[in-house]
């Protein structure tokens, strides 16, 4: 690949994902991002003068835009990571998923597709327009059951289901018009630059100043945890070795529930920073991280549990995730305690952490 073209390349996942990119492979790295609240340039604040790395700020919905990108530098990949992500959010207001999640894939799509019937059929075969998605497309699970990549969707939220269309829309347009398209479905992602609204970085900031640790419901909802540059490097697998047409389940096979998850926040920071000696949990009363924790009414639509099959993945590409969960959760407290500066960047004070998503003008369910 000479050149790759990283649509959200200044999110969580996209900047991590630029980071491989950069240090894997010879490609120019060019990055499309509006800077919404949860992109943040600071999150590529070390490989903005690399010489391969150019920023483009921009929606992904402003065709001529993607069409001057195509023009200009010629990808042979574009990998869609542009997104609207937080499931909170898309209750309380869903339009922008749809426009970003569904519209805006649609967009580069059709920048995509145009861009190729110009090229020489050589270029056209080369060419892979990778699309990132969720496990959430596929809905709640019951005991022991796993979502493949022939399980039947059944999004839940506003979030799941704009991601599903976009899914069937990259799914069409391989069948329709060839698109060298692939597909990627991932479980829940932790580790670096992650906006502190998604449960790990918001649990380390609020544990770590003495402030709640909000668990939904009974805190029993389960789902399976993915470090981030392990998905990454999934990602940079499928977009070299993984068959047009195809979609690739991506997961860890590390379940957990999101109260098993916060105790192990708690455990990680007591072993850096002991209870004993941070003043924020004295003046609380609290003698624990634990004791901190407050269950709350659930948020509507809340899916009970999620869990990923892997197997295609790692029989077709020999994909193997590097890191355990224990181990990657306690380096990622770490980070997020050691990068205050950023999270507060990150935040820009727009968001102090607060309760999402329990929809406009009704009441929690209890």
């Amino acid at each position: 690949m000479e050149s790759v073209l990283v649509a959200g390349g200044a999110g969580f996942i996209g900047s991590n994902f630029v980071r491989v990119l950069l240090g894997r492979t010879h490609a120019r790295v060019v990055v499309l991002d509006r800077l919404t609240y949860a992109g943040n340039l600071e999150s590529l604040a070390d490989v903005r003068s690399h010489p391969r790395f150019v920023f483009v700020h921009g929606d992904i919905a402003d065709r001529a835009l993607v069409a001057s990108l195509f023009q200009q530098h010629r990808p042979d990949a574009l990998v869609n990571l542009a997104a609207e992500t937080h499931v909170d959010r898309s209750i309380d207001g869903p339009r922008p998923f749809i426009e970003t999640n569904l519209v805006g894939t649609f967009e580069l799509l059709e920048a995509a597709r145009q861009h190729l019937e110009s090229q020489e059929p050589g270029r056209r075969a080369r060419f892979r327009f990778l699309h990132v998605s969720t496990d959430e497309v596929y809905g709640s699970l019951g005991p022991g059951e796993r979502s493949a990549e022939t399980s039947p969707y059944a999004p839940n939220s506003p979030y799941a289901a704009s991601k599903a269309g976009a899914d069937h829309l990259v799914r069409a347009y391989h069948e329709t018009y060839r698109l060298p398209a692939l597909v990627t479905n991932c479980s829940n992602n932790y580790g670096p630059y992650q906006y502190p609204e998604k449960l790990i970085p918001l649990m380390t900031l609020n544990a770590a100043e003495g402030r709640p640790l909000p668990l939904y419901g009974d805190g029993g909802n389960v789902r399976d945890w993915l470090h981030v540059e392990d998905h990454c490097a999934a990602l940079l697998l499928v977009l070299t070795r993984g068959v047009p047409g195809g979609r690739y389940n991506v997961g860890a096979n590390d379940e957990r529930t999101n109260l098993e998850v916060v105790d192990g926040i708690c455990a990680a920071l007591e072993a850096i920073q002991p209870a004993a000696r941070n003043p924020a949990l004295a003046a609380r009363g609290a003698r624990r991280y634990s004791d901190l924790r407050a269950f709350v009414p659930d948020r509507p639509g809340h899916d009970r549990r999620y869990a990923i099959d892997a197997t295609r993945i790692m029989s077709e590409l020999g994909w193997r995730p590097a890191h355990r969960f224990e181990e990657g959760l306690h380096a990622t407290v770490g980070w997020y305690l050691e990068h205050r500066g950023w999270c507060a960047t990150a935040q820009g004070g727009k968001y102090g952490r607060e309760r999402l998503g329990l929809g406009e003008g009704r009441p929690a369910r209890t």
